[in-house]
């Protein structure tokens, strides 16, 4: 069963090792038979979504950059994860994705990033409201963590909910001065 990187808990501060029991299932690929966890493209869920939930099946929806998130916008409660798709390092339309499906459309469930996924970006992701990850560069969940939580200021507001560095700097007098 393949691997993921996800917070150790919503409120955590460091990140594991965590099962994948997700199936990601091309468009022209059959699911098996038993009652599985599947991962399929907006495209499928439109056409066989409401079928496969009501067999029982936890069903997540893989979102290309190009895809509107908006077309999940009705079907969001009834999803277990979100997986929203890096194509290349540099094409960040995912981050977008994941901070208007959090913040936005209110989505709490599992939104996980995946395809050219990369340390480099791991607390943009993380502040964007992702909080599981399939690695594509080999991190780890340590290194993950480090690069997370490096620097303890942000300068924005985001779906993570810090506070901006400028909230901390306003001085509330003491009786001390």
């Amino acid at each position: 069963m393949p691997k993921l990187i996800s917070r150790d808990g919503p409120e955590a501060s460091s990140f594991v090792w965590r099962e994948d029991g997700f199936t990601h299932i091309a468009d022209d690929e059959a699911p098996g038979g038993e009652l599985g966890q599947v991962i399929i493209s907006l495209s499928r869920f439109q056409a066989d979504g409401d079928r496969w939930l009501a067999e029982g099946r936890s069903v997540g929806v893989r979102l290309k950059p190009e895809d509107p998130v908006e077309g999940l916008a009705y079907d969001l409660p009834r999803l277990a994860v979100v997986a929203l798709e890096f194509p290349k390092f540099r094409d960040g339309r995912a981050l977008s994705a994941a901070a208007l499906l959090r913040e936005r459309y209110g989505y709490a469930g599992e939104l996980r990033a995946v395809g050219e996924v990369v340390r480099d970006l791991a607390k943009e992701m993380s502040r964007c409201g992702f909080d599981s990850f399939e690695p594509s560069d080999g991190s780890t969940p340590e290194q993950w963590t480090i690069s997370v939580f490096r620097f303890r200021h942000v300068y924005q507001s985001a779906a993570d909910r810090r506070a901006p560095a400028f909230r901390e700097r306003i001085h509330i007098p003491t009786a001390e001065g």
